[in-house]
Formats: C-alpha cells, sequence, structure tokens
C-alpha cells in the first residue's frame, strides 16, 4: 500500500474561516471597471451579467476568487472591461448585501436595479404576470 505523501484532506483545502471579510472598506469603480449584477452561472468559472452601462457580457470568474467567493444570479459584482473583447470581462470583486446598499445609496448604482432578488433579473416574461402563487380549485379536495 502506498504511503499517503500529502498535507492533508478537504478540510485543509478549505482554509480558515476568515472574518475580516465584514469590515473591508468600499472599493468604487475605475476606468476600465464597471458595475454589474448577474443574470446567471453558466458554470465553468463564468457568468452572464448585465452591466450598469445596459451591455449584456459574459464574464469570466478569476482564479483568485474561483471556489473561494460564491457568486450566485442577483449579486453585484465589479467587472474588467477588456480592450479587445466588448461583449466578455473579468469579475474583480464580489459586493456583500451591504455594500451594494451603500453603492446604491452613493448613486453609484441606478435607482432602477433592483438588489437581492438574482432569478428574475429581466423582468417577467411575456404572458407571466410575475407572482408565484398558485390557486388549486377547492372542489379537488371535497372529493377525497
Amino acid at each position: 500500500m502506498p504511503k499517503n505523501k500529502g498535507k492533508g484532506g478537504k478540510n485543509r483545502k478549505r482554509g480558515k474561516n476568515e472574518a475580516d471579510d465584514d469590515k473591508r472598506e468600499l472599493v468604487f469603480k475605475e476606468d476600465g471597471q464597471e458595475y454589474a449584477q448577474v443574470t446567471r452561472m453558466l458554470g465553468n468559472g463564468r457568468c452572464e451579467a448585465i452591466c450598469v452601462d445596459g451591455t449584456r457580457r459574459l464574464c469570466h470568474i478569476r482564479g483568485k476568487m474561483h471556489k473561494k467567493v460564491w457568486i450566485a444570479a442577483g449579486d453585484i459584482v465589479l467587472v474588467g472591461l477588456r480592450d479587445y473583447q466588448d461583449d466578455k470581462a473579468d469579475v474583480i470583486l464580489k459586493y456583500m448585501n451591504d455594500e451594494a446598499r451603500l453603492l446604491k445609496a452613493y448613486g453609484e448604482l441606478p435607482e432602477t436595479l433592483r438588489l437581492n432578488e438574482g432569478v428574475d433579473v429581466d423582468g417577467p416574461e411575456d404572458g407571466e404576470d410575475g407572482s408565484d402563487y398558485i390557486q388549486f380549485e377547492d372542489e379537488d379536495i371535497d372529493k377525497i
């Protein structure tokens, strides 16, 4: 039987629970960067996001964040724009919920942007009223 030559298992790779993220300073965008809201996750370290300038871009999650910072649909992120590809960008930073609210309060994000709602970013589709309420007939219950 071969001898284990590694330094540990899965828990070691996860690292310590870093609690210093709650008191980080707010990072604003610079030139070549843009705020965006993730519309859907595509897998393989990629996501689709709508930037504040109105462009839908395919975003690549950088290696420093990959499998360490979990991004879901509806999250506000800071993306770095590419000079040579306008329809692609790189995710630089994920904003926490309170940081996104601060950005909206400072006027960095538009007022029409809805926070904390990930699944339905574009609004209801044609023929939908936007509600998830299902009404059942009472007659079906009485027959039992």
